[in-house]
């Protein structure tokens, strides 16, 4: 008797579930191999009665299998199913002879034939069913251990995808002020020193706001979605100071709808500005360039600005942030480096793996 479906159906639904019949088949199959060379009568009334015994062991073993609901502890489900079925067996042979045999006056135990194949039938049934039964309840026990463990890993691995989601949470919390305090701070720079594009510094940087704020929550967002506001940002930057700041970005089209972690972009690029051109007298330019490679995609940022030995090698607590949050992101395919470049200035590149939007 197969174990039970993995939707646990009730009823007869259940007992007669097609992988329980077809056991019950392979055990008619069994004794039909066994009696069919020496028996004497029709084969059509053998399968028969083989069809009913090997059905009522069936049924034995899946109303036990639930009934009683409570069992004192002393006796096993699983006994009970076994022994239910070894004990239905005689009576369901009865049965099954009494019924194939309603034409003939004569009682099939009084003829010593039928009495013969009746206790063949019967020996056979209780020898090979308690040990199909056995079997059955094994591999129940089996694949009802493996669903659990799946049960459990897909548990652990929601519990851990919710865990990083709010590690990502976090790590976007505290990157949010940080970008932001950083952009009004040089707005105020503008406002202390009396400029006259003061006004319009801070109407680009409204402008940018309104399109950025929204998507500062999301977790994830596209390299395409990135580039547009690392163009914002630039743009505001380079009003800020237009003598000390010129930039480009370049991107191929099939990194535009790529995955990528909200911010990753604009933190190279913040960094580079704050560390880079700011402490520079006579600035520098930024170039931001977007490759994908044989499956990865590479991302550059690359400034003219004061170099790492000057502009401090950490550059600052945004890079920390953003390395934590590809880690979570892609694991150990993430990767970042910084090197200094002559006669000063710094690239910052991450390479990450080239996936979907939707991945």
């Amino acid at each position: 008797m197969p174990t039970q479906s993995a939707q646990k159906p009730a009823g007869l639904a259940r007992i007669f579930a097609w992988r329980r019949v077809r056991v019950a088949l392979g055990g008619c199959l069994a004794g039909l191999i066994v009696f069919g060379p020496g028996w004497q009568v029709s084969r059509a009334v053998l399968i028969v009665r083989l069809l009913f015994v090997s059905f009522s062991m069936l049924l034995a073993f899946g109303v036990f299998e639930r009934w009683p609901t409570h069992l004192p502890r002393w006796i096993a489900r699983w006994g009970l199913q076994v022994a239910g079925v070894a004990f239905v067996v005689p009576f369901a042979a009865a049965i099954a002879y009494t019924l194939t045999t309603l034409d003939d006056p004569k009682p099939w135990f009084h003829d010593k034939d039928r009495l013969g194949g009746y206790s063949g039938i019967t020996i056979f049934s209780v020898l090979i069913g308690p040990w199909i039964a056995v079997a059955s309840l094994l591999r129940q026990i089996k694949d009802e251990a493996i669903n659990q463990a799946l049960t459990f890993e897909f548990e652990r691995n929601a519990y851990e995808r919710k865990a990083t989601e709010a590690r990502l949470r976090l790590l976007q919390a505290q990157v949010e002020p940080h970008f932001l305090f950083n952009t009004l701070a040089n707005v105020r720079e503008l406002v202390d020193a009396r400029s006259p594009q003061a006004s319009s510094v801070l109407n680009s940087l409204i402008a940018y706001l309104r399109a950025a704020v929204p998507r500062l929550h999301e977790p994830a967002t596209t390299l395409g979605q990135e580039l547009e506001l690392v163009r914002a940002y630039l743009d505001v930057m380079h009003m800020r100071m237009p003598d000390r700041l010129q930039f480009s970005l370049h991107a191929d089209e099939a990194a535009l709808p790529l995955f990528c972690p909200s911010m990753t972009l604009l933190t190279l690029v913040e960094n580079a500005v704050r560390h880079g051109i700011d402490p520079s007298e006579q600035g520098g330019r930024i170039d931001v360039r977007v490759r994908v490679r044989d499956g990865r995609c590479r991302i550059e940022v690359i400034d003219t600005g004061v170099g790492l030995k000057q502009g401090g090698a950490g550059l600052g607590t945004g890079l920390a942030n953003l390395r934590e949050r590809l880690q979570l992101a892609f694991g150990a395919d993430a990767q970042v480096h910084l090197s200094a470049l002559a006669p000063h200035g710094t690239a910052a590149e991450v390479e990450i793996p080239a996936r979907g939007s939707a991945a």
